[in-house]
């Protein structure tokens, strides 16, 4: 359904909080009052009083079947109920994009982290959040960082436990956690402890969580900065080096929300470290061998972007995948057509990035730079190891890197 197949009123989309009815103004009120049909969870259809309106308990799962349910009440006044601020990780995100924002009047309540923040003192602007509602808990990971406060929107009863338990697994056991349960409603409450010892048990299903970072300091400190040290990753050593990785993804430049193919994913190293930069870029990663797939896989799990998808072999995997604005070839350089399908396929005014590491694949560079363009550039590191009692530099192979931006009006 898009707005302009709406017909009708627009959707009346409320925010309610756990203080229910009570807390809703008497312009609002008048507004739910007014409807229709009333859509909401079951929690937040209990809050209302007995109406007129027709009470409609969301489904699960509620993405696939709500443009059928939205239909199916297209000429009716309809309002749906949402947790706090719709436009806050809630439903009417949501809404605004399945029939457009003109179709719904929204009103909102104070957020979950407006509230968290109110009773915590911390600065509401300067405070990340994280949801992990109905997305993995490590995702929280690469937010993670000495000092920093952060707060985590919980799934249910049991996140704070597992948050605990992920705090102390990366080296942020000394953490305070703060729960807070049902803001803004009778029944709320606040816990706190560390996360090393963390004491209470599951409570209320609706709470969310505040981290104050203690950052472990013989834990491997992990930024959003690319250059992850080289043991980050798991895998059979196939990956690029930290200090080629970290030129790489510069070279490659991501913007939150852009998607990138890496080409050959090996560990997984450029895929991950590019989705670590920002929580909206995305990656699909390629590669034929299924244990360096699941090796991809878990690097992901255990470094916060879970989401990175992960195929099989180019180009023969390709099947819907969507245009990248960006590809890294580190792999299958010398593969007829693996190019040629990477070039085809990215966006106009994408970054391509190719490495190369041997003198075959290294003329390739200098071929379709001459017939596209670009930069070539060509650097090797070293390293200071021990030799007997002193140091010497162990050099790495050299590195050819040819950086090019696809035209506008190019195939």
């Amino acid at each position: 359904m898009t707005a302009a197949a709406r017909s009708g009123a627009p959707i009346r989309v409320v925010g309610i909080g756990a203080d229910g009815w009570a807390g809703l103004g008497e312009r609002v009120k008048t507004v739910v009052e007014d409807s229709e049909v009333v859509f909401g969870s079951r929690r937040q259809l209990s809050l209302l009083p007995n109406g007129d309106f027709e009470r409609v308990p969301w489904p699960t799962p509620l993405l696939p079947a709500l443009p059928e349910l939205l239909a199916r009440h297209h000429d009716r006044r309809l309002t749906v109920l949402a947790s706090g601020d719709p436009m806050f990780y809630g439903i009417g995100v949501t809404l605004a994009r399945l029939v457009g924002p003109g179709a719904l009047d929204v009103y909102p309540q104070p957020s979950s982290a407006s509230l968290a923040c109110a009773r915590l003192g911390w600065p509401l602007a300067e405070t990340p959040v994280v949801s992990v509602v109905a997305r993995p808990l490590a995702t929280v990971l690469p937010e993670l960082a000495d000092r920093r406060r952060l707060l985590v929107l919980s799934e249910n009863e049991t996140t704070p436990v597992a948050l605990a338990e992920l705090l102390r697994d990366n080296g942020f056991g000394a953490s305070t956690l703060t729960v807070l349960e049902q803001l803004g409603g009778e029944r709320e409450r606040l816990l706190t402890g560390t996360a090393d010892d963390w004491p209470h048990p599951p409570g209320d299903p609706l709470n969310l969580c505040a981290v104050d970072c203690v950052a472990d300091p013989d834990h491997p400190r992990r930024t959003r900065m690319p250059g992850l040290r080289d043991d980050s990753f798991t895998g059979d050593g196939q990956l690029t080096k930290a200090e080629v990785r970290a030129l790489t993804v510069t070279a490659l430049a991501p913007a939150p929300g852009e998607l990138l193919w890496d080409v050959g994913g090996g560990s997984g190293t450029i895929a991950i470290e590019w989705c670590r930069t920002h929580p909206a870029c995305r990656a699909v990663t390629y590669e034929r061998l299924p244990a360096r797939r699941e090796q991809i896989a878990a690097n992901a799990h255990a470094l916060g972007v879970p989401a990175v998808a992960v195929r099989g072999a180019f180009p023969e995997d390709l099947t819907g995948a969507p245009a990248p604005d960006a590809v890294f070839l580190g792999g299958g350089l010398t593969q007829d057509g693996v190019f040629d399908a990477c070039w085809q396929r990215l966006r106009p005014g994408g970054r391509l990035v190719a490495n190369a590491v041997t003198a075959e694949s290294e003329a390739l560079l200098l071929a379709w730079c001459g017939r596209h363009g670009g930069v070539l550039r060509k650097f090797q590191i070293y390293r200071g190891e021990p030799l007997g009692g002193f140091t010497a530099w162990r050099p790495q192979l050299p590195v050819a890197q040819w950086i090019v931006v696809k035209p506008f009006g190019n195939s």
